[in-house]
């Protein structure tokens, strides 16, 4: 069974991470939200504290596991600065292993040429960093193994879209009908 591991650092943007860890839970995803700070809590861009399952140290990823990270600013700056969870997107690339970014957050994908010949969206105003991919105007573009999405806006689709990807068709719906989204 695949685990959804949402990465939290402070200044994320609390609705990328929130509204789809939210619809990935109501579709029976394991969902974990890990800080990859010192504490379990972590202060959004918009001044709104959460408090993560785990630590980044606790962890243990599987390949079936999907590497999620919210955008946000600085958040998505922390991210990236965080050394084992680059090298952790690092080996996931390298294994052909699912990885979600929404936002800025995609950015952190592409300055690495993850993104090479993909089809991708981000934020608007980021799209220069992801190098080398199709930009496509979407909400949230799938081209596994990468899933991205623009903006907060686009945080419950995000989660639809890896409920359609790890549990079906039939329970994306689902969820989507329980919400009165759909």
């Amino acid at each position: 069974m695949s685990t959804v591991y949402m990465f939290m650092a402070d200044g994320l943007e609390e609705m990328e991470c929130l509204a789809a860890a939210d619809v990935l839970r109501r579709g029976g995803v394991d969902t974990v939200l890990v800080s990859i700070g010192d504490d379990l809590t972590v202060t959004g861009a918009h001044g709104i504290r959460l408090v993560a399952d785990k630590l980044f140290d606790e962890i243990k990823k599987e390949p079936e596991d999907v590497l999620y990270l919210p955008g946000g600013m600085p958040g998505t700056l922390n991210l990236k600065a965080h050394e084992g969870l680059t090298a952790m997107l690092a080996d996931s690339f390298e294994k052909g292993e699912k990885i979600a970014a929404i936002c800025a957050a995609p950015s952190i994908l592409g300055e690495r040429g993850m993104l090479k010949g993909r089809k991708a969206i981000c934020y608007p105003g980021f799209e220069s960093a992801l190098e080398g991919a199709e930009i496509v105007r979407e909400k949230v573009v799938n081209d596994l193994p990468f899933v991205t999405g623009v903006g907060p806006g686009a945080a419950v689709d995000m989660g639809l879209e890896l409920v359609r990807i790890l549990k079906g068709e039939e329970a994306a719906r689902e969820v989507a009908e329980g919400m009165c989204y759909a």
